[in-house]
C-alpha cells in the first residue's frame, strides 16, 4: 500500500532526479520498465521495436524531466511518452496489413496473425509479475487476454491512432480526458476513435473470450502435452484429431496460413517428407499461451539446434491454432540454449 511516507520519497526522488541525479531517475522509472515495454509491444507487435522504443521513452523522459509538473502522475506521463513515440513509429513505417488468402475464408484470429509480417512472440517471463496486471477501473479486458497473439494481432488492422486509444483506454483502463491529454485530443475524440476501433477489433478477433489467452484448465494442459507429443512424433492423424473442425497453422512473416482438417493434414504431411531427420520440442510459454521451441537434429555435429517456436491456441474443444516463429535470434530473449 502507497503511504505518505512513501509518497515523500518519491517526491523527493523526483527532486533530485530533476537536479540531474540519474541514480534517483533509475529509481523512479524502474517500477514502469516492464510495463512500458509491454503496451509499446501491443500497438507494435514487435518485441524488437518494444525494446527500442522503450530505450527512447526513457532517454526523452530524462531529457525533458524538467519539464514535468506533476500535473499527471508520473506514469501516466512516462505512457504519454511511450504512446507518441510509438505512434511516431507507426506514421514513418506506414506499416500495415494486406490480406492475403490462403486455404480458407472468413475471419480467424490466427489468418489475422498470419497477415502481420513484424508480428513476433512475447516471453512469458517479462509477463510475469507486471504492473500492469491490476488495469485502470475503466478497461475492458482482462490483462492476460491483451497479451495474447489472437489480440496483438488484431491490433495491428486499427489505425494508428485507434489502435493507441483503445490500449490506453480498454486494456489499461485510463479514463477518456485522460487519454485526451495524452494525445492532445478531446474526450469526444477519444470516445469516437474507441467506438471504431472496437468495432474493427471485434471483428479482426471474432468470439475473443474463447480465443484468448487465459489460464488453461488441467483438461486443457493435458491436450497441449498430448498434442505437443504427437505433432514432434509426427503423428498427424493424432495431431488432426485434437484440433478444432476450424484450427489454422500460420507462420508469420510467411503471408500463408492453412484452415481446417484437410489443409492442415496435408500442410503437415509436407512438412514431414521436407524435413531432414526428425526433431525436438522445448516447452516455454509466449503471450500467456502455451509454447514450444523446436530443434532439428544436427546431422553433422549431432546434438540439436534450435530453429523456431510454435504458440498453440487452445479452445474449449480442442486446439484453435498453432503460430510458428523462425528463429532469427529472437529466442535469445527466451532463455532457450542454442543446441541441445
Amino acid at each position: 500500500m502507497w503511504s505518505v511516507t512513501d509518497e515523500l520519497d518519491a517526491r523527493n526522488r523526483l527532486a533530485r532526479a530533476q537536479r540531474g541525479d540519474e541514480d534517483a531517475f533509475a529509481q523512479l522509472t524502474a517500477p514502469y520498465h516492464r510495463e512500458l515495454q509491454l503496451h509499446c509491444y501491443r500497438i507494435l507487435g514487435s518485441l524488437q521495436d518494444a525494446e527500442d522504443l522503450l530505450q527512447e521513452t526513457l532517454l526523452a523522459a530524462w531529457r525533458g524531466l524538467e519539464q514535468f509538473e506533476g500535473r499527471s502522475s508520473l506514469r501516466a506521463w512516462l505512457y504519454t511518452i511511450a504512446t507518441n513515440r510509438c505512434l511516431n513509429v507507426l506514421r514513418d513505417r506506414g506499416r500495415r496489413p494486406q490480406p492475403v488468402a490462403v486455404g480458407g475464408s472468413g475471419p480467424h484470429p490466427a489468418e489475422s496473425a498470419a497477415e502481420i509480417s513484424w508480428l513476433e512472440p512475447y516471453p512469458d517471463a517479462l509477463i510475469e509479475g507486471i504492473a500492469d496486471g491490476a488495469p485502470g477501473p475503466e478497461a475492458r479486458y482482462e490483462a492476460k487476454e491483451t497479451v495474447a497473439l489472437a489480440f496483438v494481432s488484431g491490433l495491428q488492422h486499427l489505425a494508428p491512432r485507434q489502435r493507441a486509444v483503445l490500449v490506453l483506454r480498454d486494456v489499461l483502463g485510463f479514463h477518456a480526458d485522460e487519454v485526451g491529454e495524452m494525445l492532445g485530443s478531446s474526450p469526444a475524440s477519444v470516445n469516437s476513435a474507441l467506438q471504431r476501433a472496437r468495432a474493427t477489433l471485434e471483428s479482426r478477433v471474432p468470439a475473443s473470450r474463447e480465443r484468448l489467452a487465459l489460464p488453461l484448465t488441467g483438461a486443457e494442459r493435458e491436450l497441449v502435452g498430448r498434442f505437443a507429443d504427437a505433432l514432434e512424433r509426427d503423428d498427424i492423424d493424432e495431431v488432426i484429431a485434437m484440433l478444432t473442425d476450424d484450427a489454422v497453422i500460420s507462420m508469420p512473416p510467411e503471408p500463408e496460413w492453412h484452415r481446417g482438417h484437410e489443409a492442415i493434414g496435408a500442410f503437415l504431411r509436407a512438412r514431414v517428407m521436407m524435413r531432414d531427420g526428425p526433431w525436438r520440442f522445448v516447452a516455454t510459454g509466449a503471450n500467456g499461451q502455451p509454447a514450444f521451441a523446436y530443434y532439428l537434429a544436427d546431422g553433422e555435429r549431432g546434438g540439436w539446434v534450435r530453429q523456431g517456436l510454435l504458440v498453440v491456441g487452445v479452445g474449449g474443444d480442442g486446439i484453435t491454432s498453432v503460430t510458428r516463429f523462425r528463429d532469427d535470434g529472437l529466442l535469445d530473449r527466451f532463455d532457450l540454449p542454442a543446441r541441445l
